[in-house]
């Protein structure tokens, strides 16, 4: 298993419970996390509750927060780790760098990098099965901006925090308004001396007020009927948001006015408001949460930009207007690349071909997990599986009893591995694209698609909708691989 983030925890948790015991996981970090573990930026929190942003098989009693802060979300992983007797199966600073099947043996051969106190060793392991679960948030995206690298100040990513680096009464620029900036910009903004914000388009906005877990909710949960029925209520509410992003033209609607006001609450000043409003529908990109973010915007060290950056100079970042904003410290907060999911890594199936020429003109996967031609091969969090409003840890869940079931009819034909049959994955991705006709995502013109106009992130339904698409894998949909040639 390559990566140890909530997607390799929950594929290892499924099959230990399950009595499948011959399990490593390999994590390029120094510890279990996965992006909890990198994003350590001022204010680093979740935008999903706290009791559905967790494992249904590892319910905590108490949280400090309704939405929880990367701090606790991280020790929450580790301690479900723990518990879980997965921990002592991580082998940590080791970097997979190619997954190669072999025809003739029918197994899988898994090269990496170790870096220890002797140096970087290279490994090799050799596997029946592999459960790529990099990802899609492990590679930071840096913004297509000519000459980043002759700002003459310090600059880095906000899912690469420079610790030493100390922000008080700066010059300060944060390029990016997504989930990140939104969380960072209220916490560093009365600390640097100005802070600027490049924005290249708006959000839509929805409350999300940061506060303590209510005592009597606490005590409630104690009981494990009371955190199932929260869980459920939770579960349903988030459903709304797809809801809404599903019929842009009736409940679509309500989510854009309930936005605008809270928006409007917000930004007083008419100026401010035009400029940060969002000029695509309602859920067409993720709609972000929070109550903190906009008025920062408005305090008297805080500008933000919506001139495009032509380029990037020793100074700052000089706009499309001719204007050089010179400052001390710039600050990515781009996002990830997302469409990439497990590359730069080598992956090779049967006859030896290469997962880059399979998804050269974009990636695609059975219900984002199998891709035919890689026997026993599974992804997490793959193509078509990112959420618009929901919990991924629900998706993961859903993909690791997939692998689980998988792993079972594979034993129980007394074969090496299993294939997806193309067919399958075709007549899948069809009936998935039909998904997106007349919804918001359909609108997006650009975000998330590869040339021909795919839409390659998003699960265009519900959090129920794919936990039934996965939750029986049935033999006729693959061909199964027998241990010997026969």
């Amino acid at each position: 298993m390559v990566g140890a983030g909530f997607g390799g925890i929950a594929v290892a948790a499924e099959l230990l419970r399950h009595g499948m015991a011959d399990v490593t996981l390999l994590e390029a970090a120094s510890g279990p996390g996965g992006t909890w573990l990198h994003n350590r930026y001022p204010g680093a929190a979740c935008d999903v509750p706290s009791h559905l942003y967790s494992y249904s098989f590892a319910q905590r009693a108490s949280w400090a927060h309704v939405f929880s802060h990367q701090e606790e979300i991280l020790r929450y992983a580790r301690e479900t780790a723990d518990a879980l007797g997965i921990t002592p199966r991580i082998v940590t600073d080791t970097t997979v760098t190619s997954c190669t099947w072999d025809d003739s043996t029918r197994t899988w051969t898994v090269r990496s990098r170790r870096t220890g106190s002797e140096g970087e060793v290279e490994e090799e392991r050799v596997a029946d099965a592999v459960v790529l679960a990099t990802g899609q948030l492990d590679k930071p995206a840096l913004p297509a901006v000519a000459g980043l690298d002759d700002f003459a100040g310090r600059s880095f990513h906000s899912a690469r925090w420079d610790d030493g680096y100390d922000l008080r009464g700066k010059r300060v620029a944060v390029i990016g308004t997504g989930a990140s900036a939104t969380q960072l910009v209220p916490e560093i903004a009365p600390l640097v001396g100005h802070l600027t914000v490049f924005q290249r388009t708006g959000n839509w906005f929805l409350p999300r007020r940061d506060r303590p877990m209510p005592a009597f909710l606490n005590r409630a949960m104690r009981w494990p009927w009371a955190r199932r029925a929260w869980r459920r209520l939770l579960h349903h509410g988030i459903e709304l948001l797809t809801l809404c992003i599903r019929h842009p033209r009736t409940f679509g609607r309500v989510g854009a006015l309930l936005s605008a006001a809270h928006m409007r609450r917000q930004l007083p000043d008419p100026g401010l408001r035009r400029k940060a409003w969002p000029d695509y529908p309602f859920g067409c990109k993720r709609v972000l949460l929070s109550s903190d973010f906009l008025p920062a915007l408005r305090r008297p060290n805080v500008e933000l930009v919506t001139d495009g950056i032509a380029r990037m100079t020793p100074k700052g970042p000089l706009t499309e207007d001719g204007r050089l904003h010179e400052v001390d410290c710039v600050i990515h907060a781009t996002g990830f690349r997302t469409n990439t999911f497990m590359l730069p890594m080598e992956v090779r199936g049967a006859d030896g071909r290469s997962i880059r020429d399979v998804w050269a003109e974009g990636a695609r996967a059975h219900l984002g997990i199998m891709v035919p031609g890689f026997p026993s091969l599974f992804l997490m969090y793959g193509p078509n599986t990112n959420t618009s409003g929901g919990s991924i840890l629900f998706f993961l869940e859903a993909q690791a009893a997939y692998v689980r079931r998988a792993l079972e009819l594979v034993r129980g034909a007394g074969a090496a591995a299993l294939d997806v049959r193309p067919e399958v994955e075709e007549a899948g991705l069809r009936a998935l694209r039909a998904r997106f006709e007349g919804t918001a995502w359909q609108s997006c013109s650009s975000w998330y698609r590869t040339p021909d106009g795919r839409n390659v992130a998003n699960w265009p339904g519900y959090m129920g909708e794919y936990a039934a698409q996965t939750r029986r894998p049935a033999s006729a949909e693959f061909r199964f691989i027998p241990s010997r040639a026969r």
